[in-house]
C-alpha cells in the first residue's frame, strides 16, 4: 500500500483539486480533497455529492437519427460496412458539448468510398464536438449517404421509445451524464474525542466538462435542491402579509401589436433565447413552457403554482421580458 502525504486545511473548512490529469479526450480524472470535517459529516457530502455528480448534471446527447435509405433498424445497407443498428450505437458513443437548452437539428453528408467519423456532422456553432475521431459508419463503395441528426441536451437516461419510428427517424438511447464515474474515501485523523475527517472525491467525466466543472455544477444543483427548505418560514409570513406583485401587462400589449397588424412571432422565439438562469429555465422547461408566447400565456399566479418557483424568479423572468418590450 503506497502512502501520500497531502497538506490539508485543520481550522476552516477548504476544499482543493490534489490531482487532476487528462487520459484521453473522452476520459478526464479529477480528485479533490475537503477539510476539516467532523465525525460523519464527510460521509453525507460525499453520498450526497455522488448522487448529484451521476444524475443531477445535464449533458447533450444524439436521440435521433433519420435516412431515406434506412428501411429498418436491424436492415443492412450495400456498400456499408456496417449494420445500421451499429452505426446508431456509434453515434450514441459520440460526445458532444453544449451550453443551450431544447433541440438542436445537425446532418451527415459524405460520398464514398470512406470512413464516417464525428468530424464529417455539421451541426450549429453552440453544439461542440469533443472527440472528431469516434468512428460511425465506414462505406466501401462510392455511395452517397445523409443523416439527418436531432441534438438534445438533458440529464439521466433517455430510454427510446418502442414502435416510435413513424416519420421515418430512428430514437437512440442516450446517456446524458457527463460524469462517467463518481467515488468517495474518509480519512480520519486526530486523538481521543477530537477525531475530525477528510473527504476525498473522485470524479472521471467523458470529456465534455472537465472533473472541476462538473463538482461545481454537482454543487450548485445540489444547493437549488435544498433551497425550498430555506424558504419554509418565509412563505408562513408572506401568508399573513400577502404583498401583490405587478401582473403582466403583456396580454394587452399583445392585442394592441394584433390590431396595428404588427404582431412578432412569439412562438418562433423560445426561451432559450431570454438567457434565463438554468433552474428558471430547467422549471419552465419542465411545465411545459417552451416558447415566449408559452411564458405570456401565464401570469403571476399560474407561475407561482411551478414546483421549486419563487416570488425571486417571478421578478427575475419580469425583468428579461422587460428587454423585448
Amino acid at each position: 500500500m503506497v502512502r501520500e502525504k497531502v497538506t490539508v486545511s485543520t481550522r476552516t473548512l477548504e476544499w482543493k483539486c490534489v490531482e487532476s490529469r487528462v487520459d484521453s479526450k473522452r476520459l478526464y480524472y479529477g480528485r479533490f480533497i475537503l477539510s476539516p470535517l467532523m465525525k460523519g459529516q464527510a460521509d453525507t457530502i460525499g453520498i450526497a455529492m455522488r448522487r448529484a455528480l451521476l444524475g443531477e448534471i445535464e449533458g447533450t446527447c444524439i436521440t435521433r437519427a433519420k435516412s431515406e435509405k434506412i428501411p429498418h433498424e436491424y436492415s443492412t445497407i450495400v456498400g456499408i460496412q456496417e449494420s445500421v443498428h451499429e452505426i446508431l450505437m456509434n453515434l450514441k458513443e459520440v460526445v458532444l458539448r453544449s451550453h443551450l437548452y431544447g433541440t438542436r437539428n445537425a446532418s451527415i453528408c459524405v460520398s464514398g468510398p470512406g470512413y464516417i467519423t464525428a468530424q464529417d456532422i455539421i451541426s450549429s456553432p453552440s453544439v461542440e464536438i469533443i472527440d472528431h475521431t469516434q468512428h460511425i459508419a465506414s462505406l466501401t463503395e462510392p455511395i452517397d449517404l445523409c443523416i439527418e441528426l436531432q441534438i438534445q441536451r438533458n440529464r439521466g437516461y433517455g430510454i427510446k421509445a418502442p414502435n416510435n419510428f413513424k416519420d421515418g427517424s430512428y430514437p437512440i438511447d442516450a446517456v446524458f451524464m457527463p460524469v462517467r464515474n463518481a467515488n468517495h474515501s474518509i480519512h480520519s485523523y486526530g486523538n481521543g474525542n477530537e477525531n475530525q475527517e477528510i473527504l476525498f472525491l473522485e470524479i472521471w467525466t467523458n470529456g465534455s466538462l472537465t472533473p472541476n466543472e462538473a463538482l461545481h455544477e454537482a454543487s450548485r444543483n445540489l444547493i437549488n435542491l435544498f433551497i425550498p427548505f430555506l424558504h419554509g418560514e418565509e412563505e408562513k409570513e408572506d401568508n399573513q402579509h400577502t404583498v401583490t406583485l405587478p401582473l403582466f401587462t403583456f396580454h394587452d400589449r399583445l392585442a394592441k401589436l394584433k390590431k396595428n397588424k404588427k404582431e412578432i412571432a412569439f412562438k418562433s422565439i423560445f426561451i432559450d433565447q431570454l438567457e434565463l438562469p438554468p433552474r428558471i429555465y430547467t422549471c419552465l422547461k419542465r411545465s411545459n413552457i417552451h416558447t415566449l408566447l408559452d411564458l405570456l400565456n401565464n401570469n403571476q399566479e399560474d407561475l407561482m403554482k411551478i414546483e421549486h418557483f419563487y416570488i425571486e424568479d417571478v421578478k427575475e423572468i419580469f425583468g428579461f421580458l422587460e428587454k423585448y418590450f
